[in-house]
This record gives C-alpha cells, sequence and structure tokens, in this order.
C-alpha cells in the first residue's frame, strides 16, 4: 500500500524524478523521461503495479519498518535514511545523478553499527504497472526488457527471483557499503555502460554544492527557500529548459474522488511564474532556458497559444483514462494526458507577457523574437479579450467572463505598452492605452459587487475566487484601494478553511459547481500564499508572516508541498511535488524579507 503524500521524498536528474517513501520504497518512476511510462507505479495501485523497497530485512508478511529519520544531504537532492533495528543502525543514500548517459537511480547502503540484515525487492512493470517483463541475466546483469525498453540492474550482491520480483538478501557491518543501481537502455541498444556509483555520488554533491552557491537569497527563510528551488531545478527538464507542474500524475485533490490530473507537462502560467522566482534569486541561465523552450513552443502561432505544452514542446496531449489501476486509495479515474491543453485561458496572455517583460527589466540578454511575440499577443487579445473562458482553473462546465483572466489580460496590455514606451519596440501605443482603459473600466464595472466591496468570481457571480488576490499583486490597483481591501477581507470570511487556508473558491458537493465536477477538494496552497502576500501588502504584516510561518509547518520533513492540504484529513493531497506551491513560497519569502516582517 501506497505511504501518504507526504511520506515520499523526491529524487530527480533534471530529466525524470522518483519518489521514495519513509519505508525505503520506491512507488513511483517514469523512464527516460517525466512524461514517460511509469516502471515504478504502485503510487497509483498497489505492489503489482511495480516498486523498489530496500530496508532492513522482516520476516514474512511484516510491515516494512519506516526509517527512524531522514533527511537531505545539506542543499541537495541527495537522500540519506537510516533505520535503528535491534541488531544495528543502517544509512541508505539514494539519488539519481545529473544525466551523462543512461538515465540511472543508485541505491547505496551502508552500514553505521552492528550487523543488520537487509533485502532489496525489485517488482518492475512497464507501461504504468500493465506490462511484466522479460527479465534475465546477461554476462551477469539482470536485466528487464519489454518492448522499446530496458531496465539493468547492477549490484555485487547475488540475486534470486521468486513471483515475477528480484531479491537480494545481505548482512551490512559499519563501515561496509553495498551499492544497487538500476540504469534505462532503448532495448534495442547496445547495455549500459557499468554503473560507477561512488563516483556518482561524489560527481552529484558536486553539483548540487555548485549550483545553490549561484542563490543569491540570504533572508530568514532561506532554508525553505533553497528546498525550493532545488524543488524547482529538479523539476525541470534540462535538454529543453521546460518545467514541470509536478513529477505524478492522478495524486487526488480530494481522497477518493475524481480531480486527478496529469500534471507532467510545462503549463505556461506555473512555467511563467517559475521564472519570476528564478530571476530573483540569481537563477537567470534556467530563466534564459525558459524563455528559449517558450519561443520554440509558441513558434510563429501565437494566436493558437496553448495552456500547456510537452516538455520538449509537444502540443498533442490527448487524455486518457488507465483502468487497470484503482488510484492513489482508490480515488480513480487514473488519467494520463491532459484535455485542459486545448482549453482557453485568458489568463496565460498576462503569465507570459510579465514574465517576458521581468526578464527584459533584470536585464537578461535580448531577443527580438520574444518582444515580437509580446507584440502578436497583443494583436489577439485586442479581438478576445472580451470572450468568456475557462479561467486559471481549468474548469470543465461553461466558459464565463472569469475577473481573473481580465485582470491578466489588462496586465498583458500594460506590460506591452512598458515595453513600448522603453524604446525597444515599436507599437501602436495610443490603442492600446485605450484598451487598457477599456479592460479596466469593464473589469471595475461588470466584476465588482458593490454592495458586498468584493471583486468576484466572474461578470454576474456571487462567488468568490482566490485568483482575485493577485489583482493588487498585478498593480492592477493599488493595495489601499478600498475594493481591494474589502476583497481581501470578503476571501478571508468566505474562503478560509477552519485553520486559516484558503480555498480556491467554493465547490458543490457531490452536485457540479461552476468547474463542471462534483465532489470538493482541499486549500489550495498557492492561494494561501497569495493572501499572505496581500496581508503583508496592506499593511497588516504580523499577520502575513503568522499565516507564511504556519503554511511553511504543512511542508513534510523534506521541506516538501503539494498542491493542496486537507483540512480535515490534515494532510497533503494534490500532485508532489508542486511547483505552484513552491514558487508562491519563494515569493511570498522575498516580500516579507523585504517588508521586515518576521521573528528575528
Amino acid at each position: 500500500m501506497a505511504g501518504r503524500i507526504e511520506d515520499y521524498a523526491l529524487i530527480g536528474d533534471m530529466q525524470t524524478a522518483a519518489l521514495v517513501c519513509r519505508d525505503g520504497t520506491v512507488d513511483w518512476l517514469c523512464l527516460p523521461r517525466f512524461d514517460s511510462h511509469a516502471i515504478f507505479a504502485g503510487l497509483l495501485g498497489t505492489e503489482e503495479h511495480g516498486f523498489w523497497r530496500l530496508g532492513p530485512a522482516v520476516p514474512a508478511g511484516a510491515e516494512p519498518p519506516t526509517a527512524n529519520r531522514r533527511t537531505y544531504r545539506g542543499d541537495s537532492l541527495i537522500l540519506d535514511s537510516e533505520w535503528d533495528t535491534p541488531r544495528g543502525t543502517v544509512r541508505v543514500t539514494d539519488f539519481m545523478p545529473p544525466r551523462d548517459g543512461a538515465p540511472q537511480v543508485i541505491r547505496i547502503v551502508e552500514g553505521v553499527s552492528g550487523r543488520v540484515p537487509m533485502r532489496s525487492a525489485l517488482r518492475m512493470r512497464f507501461s504504468y504497472g500493465r506490462i511484466t517483463p522479460w527479465v534475465h541475466k546477461i554476462d551477469g546483469r539482470t536485466v528487464a526488457v519489454a518492448g522499446p525498453d530496458s531496465v539493468w540492474f547492477d549490484t555485487p550482491v547475488d540475486t534470486y527471483g521468486k513471483d515475477l520480483t528480484t531479491y537480494c538478501d545481505f548482512t551490512v557491518a559499519p563501515g561496509e557499503r553495498v551499492a544497487f543501481t538500476i540504469s534505462w537502455q532503448p532495448s534495442h541498444k547496445e547495455p549500459p555502460g557499468l554503473p560507477e556509483p561512488e563516483q556518482s555520488l561524489e560527481a552529484a554533491e558536486e553539483f548540487w554544492k555548485e549550483w545553490v552557491a549561484h542563490c543569491t537569497y540570504h533572508g530568514p527563510y532561506r532554508e525553505a527557500v533553497v528546498r525550493s528551488l532545488i524543488t524547482l531545478k529538479a523539476l525541470t527538464y534540462a535538454p529543453t529548459g521546460g518545467i514541470v507542474a509536478a513529477p505524478t500524475t492522478s495524486l487526488p485533490e480530494h481522497i477518493g474522488g475524481v480531480r486527478n490530473w496529469d500534471y507532467r507537462y510545462t503549463w505556461l502560467r506555473d512555467a511563467a511564474i517559475t521564472l519570476s522566482s528564478l530571476l530573483r534569486t540569481g537563477y537567470r541561465e534556467e530563466a534564459r532556458a525558459w524563455r528559449e523552450w517558450l519561443l520554440r513552443a509558441v513558434a510563429g502561432d501565437p494566436e493558437n497559444l496553448q495552456i500547456m505544452y510537452g516538455i520538449a514542446g509537444e502540443r498533442e496531449l490527448g487524455e486518457a483514462e488507465l483502468d487497470w489501476l484503482p488510484g492513489y486509495e482508490n480515488s480513480a479515474p487514473v488519467r494520463v494526458g491532459n484535455g485542459a491543453a486545448n482549453q482557453l485561458q485568458l489568463d496565460v496572455y498576462g503569465e507570459v507577457t510579465e514574465a517576458l517583460h521581468l526578464a527584459h527589466m533584470t536585464g537578461l540578454s535580448r531577443n527580438d523574437y520574444a518582444s515580437l511575440l509580446q507584440l502578436k499577443l497583443i494583436h489577439y487579445l485586442e479581438d478576445h479579450w472580451d470572450e468568456p473562458d475557462e479561467g486559471i482553473w481549468e474548469v470543465r462546465g461553461p466558459r464565463r467572463h472569469f475577473v481573473h483572466s481580465k485582470v491578466m489580460a489588462w496586465v498583458a496590455v500594460d506590460r506591452t505598452i512598458k515595453l513600448i514606451e522603453s524604446g525597444d519596440v515599436d507599437g501602436p501605443v495610443d490603442k492600446w492605452r485605450e484598451l487598457r482603459d477599456d479592460i479596466h473600466r469593464d473589469v471595475c464595472e461588470k466584476g465588482y459587487d458593490k454592495e458586498r466591496n468584493t471583486f468576484t468570481q466572474s461578470y454576474g457571480s456571487q462567488e468568490l475566487d482566490a485568483s482575485l488576490l493577485l489583482i493588487p499583486q498585478m498593480g492592477f490597483l493599488p493595495p489601499d484601494d478600498k475594493r481591494v481591501i474589502g476583497t481581501i477581507e470578503a476571501i478571508q470570511r468566505e474562503l478560509s478553511t477552519p485553520d486559516g487556508f484558503i480555498l480556491r473558491y467554493p465547490t458543490a458537493g457531490d452536485d457540479a459547481g461552476v468547474d463542471g465536477l462534483a465532489g470538493d477538494e482541499g486549500a489550495f496552497l498557492a492561494c494561501s500564499f497569495w493572501m499572505a502576500d496581500d496581508l503583508a501588502m496592506i499593511g497588516r504584516v504580523d499577520e502575513a508572516r503568522r499565516l507564511f510561518e504556519k503554511l511553511l509547518s504543512l511542508r513534510n520533513d523534506l521541506g516538501l508541498l503539494a498542491e493542496e492540504w486537507d483540512p480535515k484529513l490534515q494532510r497533503q493531497v494534490g500532485n508532489f511535488p508542486q511547483a505552484f506551491s513552491h514558487v508562491p513560497l519563494i515569493d511570498t519569502a522575498l516580500r516579507l524579507t523585504a517588508s521586515g516582517a518576521y521573528g528575528g
């Protein structure tokens, strides 16, 4: 049975990632890319769908023990887990070396004290647990083959097969180190080279040490910020610069519910705000790589801008359901692909333009096509800003005139006007100033409820939406505007959970609500960080700090956050770890640090 979402650690090589549970089980791994088929899919099913457990041996039928301690090794993505057993203490180091050849997962067992019996149980199941590979030996190496894929298992320990699983039983004494490696290779190619675990470990440590040294943030929340930056780096597909929203699919937003989506793609919105955080913390190269990815993905067709793409810029992300997987804690269906790719979400134009504007303002090397793209996006918005859309939350109900979408259309026009005013490009600035005023007036007239003194989710709606918290952050209205303050206070009243976190919008329980789906969901962590930002902006800095530090307490023991927090079950829910949670964590830390709103 899979662990709780917060029981997992992330390891990765900037091309794919694995999740390692507290009991030493790898329950999720897609090879060779984030969006490839999983060879371990136990996270979304059972052990029959693939896993790799490495830890102290236990009697048959007994539950494997969880590690007594675990931590990342310094500021890295190298995981150390320790078990205290009646026979001694043992440490397992898990990591994926930054890729130079075949993708690898390396696990090194080290004896700390006593003599500890250990077991490795490796059950590979390709195609998300559906296909049992052919496992055999070649020159003393174990290889699993199915169709185009092969996975090679290397260890100095003797292996044996039982119940379609590869086992290793051994004992480790103090100072002894035993390594285990799996390597992926296309099945038609020669075997991958023999792994060098100790050298790979040294190289991985050096990589992360050097990368973290570029961080320019040295404020009081540095530990949380650096861990979030490392997580964002791990979610970046190094060959192209694309950034996945999360390395998982179908971890539910409501346990047992149907709100289960594939997040192993690059959302323009998520990637744009990630670029902002990277630029403001010293990571210009990652920001430049994302901008180049964007320009390739959009190509010469900004009129057909998608809200998301594949990590190499693919456009076809057809959605399907994997009916052989029961889902995480029976939360079905399990989905791969994402049908929302073809939605109209006008806010994306604003997020992309804001990201390009920030890159320009912070001195990222000039790219003439990036400026041309901005102009093309505004030409599109001229004719389409006043249309209904699916909005930031990708509703699967009818299109509406979402206020946030209109605000972000205003942002797109405003930032492009600023680009023209800087003298770097030419454009119909007077015409677009009039367009900017028209959008602003439209939102204030149709998206604002005078009686309640709050903006609403959509034109003519009585509902609230946490995306309205971005109004002052985007500069649409100043923080001291009574309408802004009224909206913040209304969201606090109507969208707060009992423990003070923020819901995206009201859900309708068993009935289909504005998003076209039945069921509820947890507090959306990004929205809760936005609330902390807004509270700081309107001068309630102590309250902002308390909320921020309360949000930090929701992170798991390794500093990782999923998409949402279930206030009833008191646990993390949604895909994990989630870029859209870690980015606003960084942004709020920067804002609070600048305001001095912290204790010490």
